[in-house]
């Protein structure tokens, strides 16, 4: 078995390609790391795509994204020469779902809300995990409150796989100079006040002095505001679990 913990304090020491290849070396088995296409997904894009690791890049297509993030997912493929897979929501239930709460039920309810990201993120994320033994994410800890205690390496309890955070103690202007530096293609929507880019109905620009991820479902409370993909098993947002072997 893996040594989670091992892993978790080695990679303090690492710089983000390095803790990708730590990973790869020490997991056998499918590693996905799944972009959003925000900027610190598009530099573990660069450092994936031009390290060669087998490690593969894959994208949920919700069908409400900004036309900025399909400019820009069109951009990256044509600068590295890779497809990025794209997993969709299921046909059956995203009818379903508009049926029954209309196209921006969202706006209901905050159990609207959830049903709808359920429908098209979580669902398709376990399909895009399955048989996976690793998740890399972008998640950085000072994107929010949430987001603060994380560990670089952690058992995920919720999709039942390893999950890696390689860019979790990096600041936004590390991440804004490394993608400068390699010109790596960058969404157009992060000049324009949005640091955190989602669905198009769910995300604003943000005000002088806000959270990162505060145009995130600005309508909720803070503590009601991940979309069901970080967290428990029991649906709570996660912090630092699961670091044990």
């Amino acid at each position: 078995m893996t040594d989670v913990s091992a892993l978790n304090a080695a990679m303090a020491a690492l710089a983000p390609a390095a803790r990708l290849e730590a990973i790869r070396a020490a997991v056998p088995g499918r590693l996905v790391f799944t972009t959003s296409f925000g900027i610190e997904d598009q530099y573990l894009t660069h450092l994936i795509f031009e390290s060669g690791l087998t490690i593969d890049v894959v994208t949920l297509d919700t069908g409400r994204l900004f036309p900025e993030t399909t400019t820009v997912w069109h951009e990256t493929e044509m600068r590295y020469g890779k497809r990025i897979r794209a997993v969709y929501p299921e046909r059956a239930a995203l009818e379903t779902l508009i049926e029954d709460q209309g196209i921006d039920g969202q706006y209901l309810s905050i159990a609207a809300r959830k049903a709808c990201c359920d429908v098209r993120k979580v669902e398709p994320l376990k399909r895009a995990l399955a048989g996976a033994a690793v998740w890399i994410t972008g998640l950085r800890a000072s994107q929010s409150a949430n987001r603060s205690g994380m560990a670089f390496v952690a058992r995920d309890d919720g999709f039942g796989l390893i999950k890696v955070n390689p860019l979790l103690d990096l600041s936004r202007e590390a991440i804004v100079e490394a993608t400068t530096a390699h010109n790596v293609p960058v969404n157009a929507l992060h000049g324009r006040g949005f640091p955190s880019i989602g669905c198009a109905p769910c995300t604003r620009a943000i005000g002088p002095g806000e959270d990162e991820r505060a145009g995130r479902w600005w309508w909720e409370s803070e503590d009601k505001k991940e979309c069901g993909l970080h967290v428990t098993a029991n649906g709570v947002p996660v912090r630092a679990i699961g670091v044990s072997a």
